[in-house]
Order: structure tokens, then sequence, then C-alpha cells
């Protein structure tokens, strides 16, 4: 698997990349995944951990973009915000690079450690 994804504290998600290099298969199960984190049409915050991923090829960084796009609705509507957990510069120079392919359609912040991402993205939960 490229990622699991951690519905257990809902309205609160986490997806944790696993580390492992993303295929078509799997990176497909990847979207689909995150097409699921809509499907209760409720308020969602999210937690894209990136502590064990690799660097994305290009090609999956134009469909993780191009996915954004599509869904920049749904997002808008239900996402009040994402907490990205990255440690190493090159995976956020990655962040930025699909940001500028397409805007991030709601709030996000990056973090070093997942304990801040995580107070962040409950944060949000109780603003909204």
């Amino acid at each position: 698997m490229f990622a699991t994804f951690h519905r257990d504290d809902f309205p609160l998600i986490e997806i944790r990349f696993t580390g492992e290099k993303e295929t078509d298969e799997n990176f497909q199960a990847y979207l689909r995944g995150l097409e699921e984190n809509y499907e209760r049409k409720e308020r969602v915050s999210l937690i894209f951990d990136a502590s064990k991923a690799l660097p994305l090829n290009p090609t999956y960084q134009l469909k993780q973009a191009k996915w954004m796009k599509q869904h920049e609705g749904l997002i808008q509507q239900y996402c009040v915000g994402v907490a990205y957990v990255i440690p190493g510069t090159l995976l956020r120079n990655t962040l930025k690079l699909i940001f500028k392919l397409q805007s991030s359609p709601t709030t996000f912040k990056v973090f070093s450690k997942h304990s801040d991402a995580r107070a962040w993205a409950r944060g949000l939960l109780v603003s909204a």
C-alpha cells in the first residue's frame, strides 16, 4: 500500500504514507481513499503524515494535482483544513510543486512533528 487511511477518530482523518514506492495501482487506491474521506458529506480535518514517504514521481505529482482540481468543490465544502507532517526539505518542496500545479482548495499548514499537526487539525474542528 502506498498510504493507509485511519478514520477511527472521525472527523479527524489521518493518511499515513507507508514508504512504499507508488505504482499505478496503489496510487489509484490512494486517490480512491481520498474520495472516501468525503462519503459521509460531513466536515473533516485531515492529517497527511509523510514521515515515511518517498519522493513522489512527477507523473504522480500531476495526478495528485489533477485529482485536487477535479474535487476542489468537495474539498472546499467539507474539509476544514489539512495538516501535513513533512520532516524533510525534499518532500516539502514536492508539496510546494503540487500546489504550484493546483493551489490548495482549503487551509493547510506544514509541521515537522505529528503531535503539533494533530493539535492544529483537531483545533480546526472545534472552531468549524
